[in-house]
């Protein structure tokens, strides 16, 4: 028995619409960089359990069309020049938007909300607390949320006149999103992971 290589090549994209209008059949999500696709590889089931249990939250506060999942693709300046947050509460005018396309393009308002599962490694660590926030700071995008299971705490950084600032929550402090105390406290998201 003679085992082959299938090898799947992909175009070079000279633009962000050409990247659009690209499609194939394998329901993978990529990350455009440098004109390239990069595979985004699958969240561990540990981080989708965390990010699955606020998804139930907000849905419930805010109505289930304003809260996506990993699926959405938000596009930023910068490389990669898409990501996929773990979690995005959308605005209400999103919602006709993205009927067609599950992607929020630079010329849309930024979404209320993005939220990233740190996944363990220094790389991930780096690509959340760093390479993420300054491309979720330069969208404008108000709140953004580093959800650290390592370090058992959760960062909240709001978008000011000087950039985002940060508010961190650990244990049984509740968290606090437009102004408003949520029901749930820091302990009570990092625990829906286990």
């Amino acid at each position: 028995m003679t085992l082959s290589t299938v090898v799947v090549t992909h175009p070079r994209f000279e633009s962000f619409e050409e990247y659009l209008d690209y499609t194939d059949d394998n329901n993978r999500l990529y990350e455009l960089f440098n004109g390239e696709l990069i595979v985004v590889p699958p969240e561990s089931g540990f981080n989708i359990s965390i990010a699955t249990n606020l998804l139930m939250y907000f849905a419930q506060t805010f109505g289930h069309l304003r809260v996506r999942g990993h699926g959405l693709e938000l596009e930023v300046n910068g490389e990669p020049r898409n990501r996929y947050p773990d979690l995005t509460i959308i605005k209400t005018e999103h919602i006709e938007q993205l009927r067609d396309r599950n992607t929020i393009r630079l010329q849309m308002v930024p979404p209320d909300l993005v939220v990233e599962v740190v996944s363990p490694g220094n790389l991930q660590r780096d690509r959340d607390y760093i390479a993420k926030r300054n491309q979720y700071q330069d969208r404008d995008i108000p709140s953004y949320w580093i959800v650290d299971p390592q370090v058992k705490e959760i960062t909240v950084l709001t978008l000011t006149a000087a950039g985002y600032q940060p508010q961190i929550y650990r244990g049984n402090d509740r968290l606090k999103f437009q102004d408003t105390l949520l029901e749930l406290s820091a302990d009570d998201i990092l625990s829906a992971g286990c």
